[in-house]
């Protein structure tokens, strides 16, 4: 499964899937936009870092998540709306077969996110005022802001139309250009 973190706007983005032989599927807008680092970029590195099979990003390789497909479903309403009760159907039977995963995601993609932006200087939510890391989720942390570190300039130099480009469930990206920035086919001498 490709993921992708789109920068759409000033200050938004898109969350991108696209399963082999599938069409994309979109969360757009997606939560929690941050110059810095988005919501679902922390999300997708906690969940590869720590190879979580059924949290937000294991459950969309596996059919269920919260995109939505691009791409028209051909055909009358009807069929459309049994594309979509499927769909709810899969993402009901994944969340029973959750061993934990998603709560795994949600706290680490928590902690990392403060972290991290206390580690850069960056303004972190009120809410984390006077908290501090729990010494034994330490190494699991360092792990991930190493990633967060590496990833953040990369999409903080993202122009509008850009992304960062993963192949589910490695944590090393590729940088998209916008569509009108890509050199021609057979390099930039045409």
């Amino acid at each position: 499964m490709e993921v992708a973190f789109e920068r759409t706007g000033q200050r938004r983005y898109a969350t991108v899937i696209t399963l082999p032989g599938g069409h994309p599927r979109r969360m757009d807008p997606a939560p929690g936009f941050d110059e810095n680092i988005p919501h679902d970029l922390v999300h997708y590195l906690t969940e590869a870092e720590l190879g979580l099979s059924s949290g937000v990003f294991g459950r969309a390789a596996a059919g269920g998540g919260g995109f939505t497909e691009t791409a028209e479903t051909p055909g009358d309403p009807r069929k459309r709306a049994r594309a979509q009760r499927k769909l709810r159907k899969r993402e009901a039977s994944l969340g029973k077969a959750d061993r934990g995963d998603m709560a795994t995601s949600e706290y680490f993609a928590g902690i990392c996110d403060v972290a991290w932006r206390r580690r850069a200087g960056a303004a972190t939510p009120v809410w984390a005022n006077g908290r501090t890391l729990p010494p034994e989720d330490a190494p699991t942390v360092d792990r991930i802001l190493n990633r967060l570190d590496e990833l953040a300039p990369l999409w903080h130099d993202l122009p509008i139309g850009g992304a960062l480009t993963f192949t589910w469930p490695h944590p090393t990206a590729t940088v998209r250009p916008p569509a009108g920035d890509q050199p021609p086919p057979g390099g930039a001498d045409g």
